[in-house]
């Protein structure tokens, strides 16, 4: 069957209302996110809680954005109580769909009529597997380690077996395009477990792989010569190169990781993403624009980019650094305290910092989301000025709407 624009999802990653704002902001039709500690970000400092949902729910359905619940970590015998009344609120509060791992959690959305969504954890990587899952799941996302080759082949078999969800729909193929790559086979890892007694399985991971190691061959004492130190650390997967290979495999679910990341990086992939789906089917997807698309995500926080393995490789690239390669960086300045709608003007506290014309500004809050602004003009005292410092109030025409205290960072290139 051909597809058309309407049927591929980008689903973006949000851990709060900021975030949540920039994927609606960027062009996602789908959201997913956790709440308390059966998710598997859950050790993470963002996190919605059970009372969010109905807003979450509400926010989404007045952007005609789905939102996907994670309750994708090993569930517990003594977790069951706490299980089922999450999906129960998750059903409750009109939550899409839940995404989930643990049969039980599969078990039990079943059996209140809960659309569910495989995880990742599942590691699907086959059509009987498919098979086996469509029983409790309209949508899978496939094993990250997978080839466009095989992914391609499971979505031919999906049309020509007619393997249809609880829905009576067929089946939807969900890959991940962008983010953050495991040392493991689709995450199941172990290290934090063993190094801190934090499992990753359990949401609680601690990032072992990120450090740097020395590797000493025990009998000798000597010190191997390796090229990298971050030999555990994977680069970001980036597949904006290779999105028209990825749509031609049947893909209609494009999975954004970064559940943790802030508002400009969910904005900023979600858009470059959505920019180059539009650009598939309109006949616009070049190298041009996919080198203009790989700038832009380069701004915002990776740790290199590769493919992944969907090209056939088989061993992985590593990061060469500690944390981000991002070629830009927010550096905060202060807050919004007021905003005069009729003459489209903001009263801004410069707390640190300064900032002065010609600079780049993000302005991020729960309702405003991110709003990039240059700046053109800056008041103080109603006078023109070229700067503002520490301890001013200054003003600046903006014609986009604001609140009081969303946050103002400038957006600057990292040295």
């Amino acid at each position: 069957m051909n597809k058309t624009k309407n049927d591929i999802e980008i689903m973006s990653p949000v851990g709060s209302y900021e975030t949540l704002m920039a994927a609606i902001q960027g062009g996602a039709q789908s959201v997913y996110f956790g709440v308390g500690k059966l998710n598997m970000r859950s050790a993470s400092t963002l996190n919605f809680s059970i009372d969010d949902l109905e807003t979450i729910v509400n926010i989404c359905n007045e952007n005609k954005v789905k939102a996907y619940l994670t309750v994708n970590t090993v569930i517990y015998d003594h977790e069951m109580t706490e299980m089922k009344a999450l999906v129960n609120k998750a059903k409750e509060t009109g939550i899409h769909a839940i995404i989930a791992t643990d049969l039980a959690v599969l078990q039990y959305a079943q059996s209140i009529g809960m659309e569910i969504h495989a995880s990742t954890q599942l590691n699907i990587s086959n059509i009987e597997a498919v098979k086996f899952f469509s029983a409790f799941c309209d949508v899978m996302v496939l094993a990250r380690e997978l080839s466009i080759e095989q992914t391609a082949f499971i979505c031919r078999q999906i049309d020509e077996q007619n393997i249809c969800g609880p829905s009576g729909k067929k089946v939807r193929i969900e890959l991940f395009v962008h983010g953050a790559l495991c040392m493991s086979i689709s995450g199941k890892c172990y290290l934090s477990l063993h190094e801190n007694n934090h499992s990753a399985n359990r949401g609680a991971c601690l990032q072992n792989c990120r450090r740097t190691y020395t590797v000493t061959d025990k009998e000798t004492g000597y010190q191997l010569d390796i090229e990298n130190e971050y030999i555990m650390s994977p680069k970001d997967l980036c597949t904006i190169h290779l999105l028209d290979k990825i749509l031609d495999a049947g893909v209609t679910v494009l999975k954004i990781e970064g559940r943790a990341r802030a508002p400009e990086y969910v904005k900023t992939v979600t858009r470059c993403y959505h920019e180059a789906v539009e650009a598939y089917f309109d006949k616009n997807y070049n190298q041009q624009r996919i080198a203009e698309w790989m700038e832009q995500l380069k701004q915002v926080y990776n740790r290199g980019f590769w493919s992944g393995y969907y090209l056939g490789e088989k061993l992985g690239e590593w990061s060469e650094n500690y944390g981000s390669s991002a070629t830009k960086q927010k550096v905060y300045i202060g807050k919004i305290t007021n905003y005069f709608k009729k003459i489209g003007v903001a009263e801004i506290l410069i707390e640190t910092h300064s900032i002065e014309t010609g600079q780049e500004l993000l302005i991020i809050g729960p309702t405003t989301g991110v709003l990039e602004y240059p700046v053109h003009e800056i008041r103080l005292d109603d006078k023109p000025a070229v700067k503002a410092v520490k301890g001013q109030k200054c003003s600046i025409p903006l014609k986009t709407t604001v609140r009081k205290n969303d946050k103002i960072y400038r957006w600057e290139d990292r040295h």
